[in-house]
């Protein structure tokens, strides 16, 4: 077995905690949005209070990439499964 098909085999081990790490960033977004309108709106309560908390809040949209590059390995790892059964079961059929 190659380094890519062990990896994607331990891939496939690990979504549960895949989807935990997306759902995670996706609860840090709430905060974000909530900054974020603050400042659309100009409000002030939330945003501009200090340049610290405005760097990490700005700084969430930087994790969002772990979130897409996680969903599109787990898509791979799922039409990767799927097709593989497709060819087992045309191999069955044969």
């Amino acid at each position: 077995m190659n380094a890519w098909n062990k990896f994607w085999k331990w891939y496939e081990n690990k979504i549960l905690g895949s989807i935990i790490i997306i759902a995670i960033i996706q609860f840090i977004q709430i905060p974000h949005m909530i900054w974020n309108a603050d400042i659309m709106l100009e409000a002030g309560i939330v945003s501009r209070i200090h340049p610290v908390i405005d760097w990490f809040l700005y700084g969430v949209d930087l994790i969002e990439i772990v979130s897409i590059v996680n969903v599109g390995m787990i898509m791979y790892s799922l039409l990767k499964k799927r097709m593989a059964k497709k060819n087992q079961v045309i191999v069955n059929i044969s």
